[in-house]
């Protein structure tokens, strides 16, 4: 037997042998029928290292144990690459195992289907998934997590681009969202991996200066240790457990790089960790260090009373103490035995397999932050503000500990202002507030929260709502998703009937009829992929601009597959019909026989000077005579062109910006502007400029250059307008 068989039969045995320490003997032979099956499914497969493929699922089940998690989680684990990689069908595991962990496999097989790319759209479509299978089990992202960090552990297998890769995703995605559920065993391994990947010239630097000065800090750490034991023995302590623990290597290098230090000046690189039996007992450690030795100012942080929102609880503190004529400071973490599972194994810690008793239940009570997440995505669609209040949900560890005027203490992330303290308390607190008192003083909303302070929120019942200039107050995603939702509720009506407006418009402009296409089935599968409850919500966000219009009509068109062949040749003759009516709107001087179109970035319409432009292959492009574009075209390619008589039932798309001050319902005015002109609405698109100022792009169909204009002469009477122009590219 070689080296690797022999490491493959111990990898194997050892799991086997450690599933009765852990499960009951029904258990048991649940599991070991989920690994027989896996066995026999990914026989003759090996992993890039060369092992087999089956010691992957193993070792992932293997992390999981540990965790403590239950049995379908640990089969699902055993299991999790079967349907993808192997012969099994969800069908065979739904026969044998059941659905609960047949749904499980099929979770991770899907979220093992995600590829990061550096487009912002598909990694926003790419977080939702995650958040939404977490949403529907987060056991489901434990595998993902422990999956994870195997594939990290064997990473030297593969090409140094795919490591760079790998590594790049694990650290911007899946090691913050271990820390946001708590487990920061496995999100120290994976941060310290990505590390030696990422940056390895530090990785190495980090790591041997540790290894170098490792027995005289051991020799001051433990020292320090018996003088503990002293001080906890003497307060009547007796039952404690207390030992020395190295910094994992990513936090001190970035401390290193945040405070410009280098190693030789980070001295915390060990803390010290005291785990006794009860929260009494932890404040009377904390006294009885803090009586023997002098605490660094501001560096005492009490998790205990105020709790991560990952649940994380211990009490912090550093001191100051004296070895050889030199002073070191040693930080100290003092929790109970319950609070240190949790810290190791957060959300996982919940599950209480021993009993027999499923923790999901529990564990959706306490996952209100990840369906908040997903609530950003509803109200957030533009993929860069999503991704970057995703990344900071799921990062910020800095927080502030701030007061209500009865005492209880309400935590939230460095930065937060106090109208981010008024959205926190309750959505309605945030909607009514009409002024804020922070330690008895009339504050501005803006006012950023300090720790210590007392917050007031002062509220008036008749209160018509926030100004939309809140959003720009507001730092946490829950204040925005929250005002943000405030508007849309203000004007769902509106939005729902403009929204069925423009679906059925761009459907039967696509030549289809809207009663054929949009059947129960078809409006189900799109509600559920974008997931919206009715059909009215999915109207209402089309009509607020937070979801493509051709995104939704493409799903209706993709979810029937009965008018999906009559589509195709409606789409090819309505494409015919239209390149054959708008050829005879133009006549190109001194050219003949070539295809005419209209270019998409000025959008001429008649009454436009024009002109056109020779193409490759592709014959004559029509553009404004002042389209930005012709600039860079090449001047013997440009020909002369006019407009033809048009017949009044030929239309043109035409694209307005408009400029708006950002206040009261400015959307709603120029929706309903547009449609008293009576003119179809093709698409919008509202957002904000770096002034702050709200700029909606839209596209309407005219027959001729004089309904712009009116229509733009219209947009331009609404008070709060600042400017209106037609597009040039």
């Amino acid at each position: 037997m070689n080296t690797e068989q022999e490491k493959t039969e111990v990898t194997l045995n050892n799991f086997l042998s450690k599933l009765n320490h852990y499960y009951h003997p029904h258990e048991v032979s649940q599991i070991e029928d989920a690994f027989h099956l896996a066995s026999r499914a990914h026989e003759g497969q090996f992993r890039a290292s060369g092992r087999p493929y089956i010691t992957h699922p193993v070792i992932v089940a293997d992390i999981l144990i540990d965790m403590g998690l239950d049995v379908a989680t640990i089969c699902a684990a055993l299991l999790h690459d079967t349907v993808e990689d192997t012969y099994i069908t969800d069908s065979d595991l739904r026969k044998q195992f059941g659905d609960e962990i047949a749904d499980l496999v099929a979770g991770v097989t899907k979220l093992d289907k995600i590829q990061f790319h550096n487009k912002e759209e598909e990694q926003a479509e790419n977080m939702r998934k995650m958040f939404f299978a977490m949403a529907k089990d987060v056991r489901v992202m434990l595998i993902k997590l422990a999956d994870r960090l195997h594939n990290m552990r064997s990473l030297m297998y593969l090409s140094p681009e795919k490591q760079q890769i790998i590594a790049k995703e694990t650290l911007d995605i899946f090691a913050p969202i271990a820390g946001r559920l708590g487990i920061s065993s496995i999100k120290s391994e994976l941060e310290d991996l990505c590390l030696k990947y990422l940056d390895n010239e530090a990785y190495v630097h980090i790591s041997e200066g540790i290894a170098l000065k490792k027995q005289a800090r051991e020799g001051i750490v433990d020292g320090f240790i018996e003088q503990v034991k002293i001080e906890l023995e003497n307060a009547k302590i007796d039952d404690f457990d207390i030992y020395g623990r190295t910094k994992h290597f990513y936090s001190i290098y970035k401390k290193m790089t945040r405070q410009n230090k280098t190693l030789e000046q980070v001295y915390d690189l060990t803390a010290v960790r005291v785990i006794v039996d009860t929260v009494k007992e932890c404040y009377a450690v904390l006294g009885a260090i803090h009586a023997r030795w002098k605490p660094m100012p501001g560096r005492f942080k009490d998790y205990i009373a105020v709790p991560k929102p990952n649940m994380y609880q211990s009490l912090h503190t550093t001191v100051i103490i004296n070895f050889e004529e030199h002073t070191y400071p040693i930080e100290i973490q003092i929790r109970t035995h319950e609070m240190h599972r949790i810290a190791e194994y957060g959300i996982a810690a919940h599950w209480k397999y021993k009993e027999g008793v499923s923790g999901k239940t529990a564990m959706d009570d306490k996952l209100g932050w990840v369906k908040e997440v997903l609530s950003y995505d509803n109200d957030f669609r533009d993929s860069t503000e999503f991704l970057n209040l995703i990344r900071r949900d799921i990062s910020n560890t800095n927080e502030v500990y701030v007061f209500t005027p009865n005492g209880d203490v309400k935590s939230l992330p460095a930065g937060a202002t106090a109208l981010d303290f008024a959205y926190l308390i309750h959505s309605q607190v945030g909607n009514k507030c009409v002024g804020i008192k922070i330690n008895n003083k009339i504050a501005t909303l803006d006012t950023v929260l300090q720790t210590g302070d007392t917050v007031e929120v002062m509220t008036n019942p008749s209160a018509k709502g926030p100004s939309r200039d809140w959003l720009k107050i507001v730092k946490t995603p829950s204040a925005k998703s929250k005002i943000s939702q405030f508007f849309k509720r203000e004007l769902k009506d509106e939005y729902i009937r403009m929204g069925k407006v423009m679906v059925e418009r761009e459907i039967k402009h696509r030549g289809i009829v809207p009663s054929e296409l949009m059947t129960a089935e078809a409006i189900h599968a799109t509600c559920d992929r974008y997931m919206f409850n009715s059909i009215d919500e999915l109207y209402a966000a089309v009509g607020y601009g937070s979801i493509s219009l051709n995104q939704v009509v493409a799903k209706l068109i993709a979810s029937n597959n009965i008018i999906a062949d009559k589509i195709k040749k409606q789409q090819s003759v309505r494409k015919n019909k239209q390149a054959g009516g708008k050829d005879k709107t133009v006549i190109i001087k001194d050219v003949e026989d070539l295809l005419v179109r209209f270019s998409r970035c000025c959008s001429p319409v008649p009454g436009d000077d024009i002109v056109g432009y020779i193409s490759r292959g592709r014959g004559v492009c029509v553009h404004r005579a002042d389209c930005p574009t012709i600039k860079n075209m090449e001047v013997e390619r440009i020909v002369k062109a006019e407009w033809a008589k048009t017949d009044d039932r030929t239309t043109f798309p035409a694209t307005i910006e408009i400029i708006a001050e950002d206040k009261g319902d400015i959307f709603a005015e120029i929706t309903k502007t547009i449609a008293s002109e009576s003119l179809p609405l093709v698409a919008i698109n509202a957002r904000k400029d770096r002034q702050g100022n709200a700029v909606a792009t839209i596209t309407v169909e005219i027959n001729n250059h004089e309904q712009v204009n009116q229509l733009m002469n219209r947009l331009r009477t609404i008070a709060a307008v600042i400017n209106v122009y037609r597009t040039k590219g």
